[in-house]
Order: structure tokens, then C-alpha cells, then sequence
């Protein structure tokens, strides 16, 4: 404090026989660096955080994600307080393990090759449509293929015909056929009522409980592709990657368990 005061050249304590107390400079002074002393001891409290945590960066599906991953996160937090997790959707089907992910789910229809990768569940396709449409589409029946708009993933071009062919019906020749990029978006077009859907049965559990999407067959499609719970050799024993693996195997690995928000 001495070398302090040398330097400003000011007197910034007052001494007293027990106490020590500031001058008017020292006041001064404290109340201009008040804000930068708040900063620092922000960023050393933050950097004590970061270091004694640890974080894991997972890469998902974006349906999956929405749908079955983050409305269950609360489970995991519970059981591991201390990991934090960095969620990254970019890609709308990943079927490769990313360098930028420690844990990845993939869409594939063949076992990923060259690192740690457990199998899920299956892609099972059902036919729905929105509650308020059902009524009309079973008073159709089969003409309803004919009468009403068909939705289909694009990636998925020839799921309908597929469907048609475990039905025992005739390839569809809908009014119209309306193809989009992602899940989500197929989803949302078929519970606003603006045709018919083919939606993996597991990962709209929610909007059957809901309500919001009706399923019009008992048949379901069950497609070649799966969901691959996948990361690399050298990280599977990580304390992070170890824990969102078993917690991720608990939730998803048996379709029981995928029942309305098992913890």
C-alpha cells in the first residue's frame, strides 16, 4: 500500500493506532476503479467455474434434439451438476461422427465403423395428420391419397411408395406432393392441417400425447435407417463423454424407455 501511495504520489490511508482507513483520494480513487475491480473478480469467478467443471459437446439431429434430447436434459443435470454441454443441430441428418463433436447421434442404415457406436432405435415412419382433418381423411378413405395433399421429407422422396407397398395399396397419386428440408418443417405443415404426413413414430411421441398430430394407420413403416449413439476410441473413457453416454443409453437405447418422459 506504501509503494502504492509512492507512486500516485497521494496519500491514500489514513493510520491509526488499530484501524486503517482511507483518505478523501482514497475514496477517490476506490470509486473510479470499483467497476473494473467488479469486472476482474467476475472473470476470476468465471475461470474458477470453467476450470473445475467439465464440458461436453454433443452433435444431434435437429428433431431429435428438440423433440427427445433437451426436454430430457433436466435428468442429467440432476445426476452430473458438474458437466456442461454444448449442443450443436447444424447438420438436419448427420450420418458421419464430427471432429467438433466429443459424442454424436447419427442417422444411418449402416453401423458406423472405426469408433465406439451403439445402436438405438430404428426410424419407424407413421401416416398422420392434424386432429381436425382425421374425420375427413377416414371418411375419404383410400381416395384420401388422391384427394389430399401428401408431405415427405426430402430426403425421404420414395418413403410413400414404400408405405403404399406395405399397405398392399397402389403407389399414392396424391393432389399434390409437397417435399420439405427438415423433419420439423413436415411436422408443422401436417398439424396445421395442410396434408398428410410420414413422421418417425418415436420422436413425435409428444405431439400424439398432445393431440396436435392424430396417427391414421396401424401400420407403421419401418425404414432402414437408425439412430447410432457414436464417439471416438480415444474419448470414450472421459469422465464427461462416460457420463452422457450411459445417461443417453438409459433414455434411448430401449424403446420402453422412450415412453413419456422417462427419467
Amino acid at each position: 500500500m506504501k509503494e502504492l501511495e509512492e507512486v500516485l504520489g497521494v496519500r491514500l490511508f489514513e493510520r491509526k493506532t488499530r484501524a486503517l482507513g482511507l483518505t478523501t483520494a482514497g475514496h477517490t480513487l476506490l470509486d473510479e476503479i470499483a467497476p473494473l475491480l467488479d469486472t476482474m473478480d467476475r472473470s476470476l469467478a468465471q475461470f474458477s467455474r470453467r476450470n473445475r467443471r467439465r464440458n461436453v459437446r454433443v452433435r444431434l439431429p435437429p428433431f431429435f434434439a428438440s423433440e427427445l434430447f433437451v426436454p430430457r436434459l433436466e435428468s442429467f443435470f440432476a445426476l452430473h451438476p458438474g458437466i456442461d454441454i454444448q449442443v450443436d443441430t447444424v447438420d438436419p441428418w448427420p450420418s458421419e461422427h464430427p471432429l467438433s463433436a466429443d459424442v454424436s447421434i447419427v442417422l444411418t442404415n449402416t453401423k458406423p465403423q472405426g469408433v465406439k457406436a451403439v445402436r438405438l432405435f430404428p426410424v419407424t415412419l407413421a401416416a398422420v395428420c392434424a386432429r381436425g382433418f382425421a374425420a375427413s381423411v377416414a371418411r375419404l378413405g383410400r381416395e384420401a391419397f388422391r384427394e389430399t395433399a401428401l408431405i415427405v421429407q426430402k430426403a425421404r422422396p420414395f418413403a410413400w411408395s414404400n408405405w403404399a407397398n406395405e399397405l398392399g395399396l397402389d403407389t399414392p397419386e396424391p393432389r399434390n406432393i409437397i417435399e420439405l428440408d427438415t423433419m420439423f418443417s413436415v411436422v408443422r405443415a401436417a398439424e396445421r392441417g395442410i396434408g398428410i404426413a410420414l413422421v418417425p413414430e418415436i420422436l413425435c411421441d409428444a405431439w400424439f400425447r398432445s393431440g396436435a398430430l392424430v396417427r391414421l394407420f396401424s401400420l407403421q413403416l419401418e425404414t432402414d435407417d437408425a439412430y447410432f449413439l457414436v464417439s471416438r476410441l480415444k474419448d470414450a473413457d472421459k469422465p464427461e463423454v462416460t457420463a452422457i453416454t450411459d445417461w443417453t443409453l438409459g433414455q434411448f437405447c430401449r424403446q420402453p424407455e422412450l415412453q413419456p418422459q422417462s427419467a
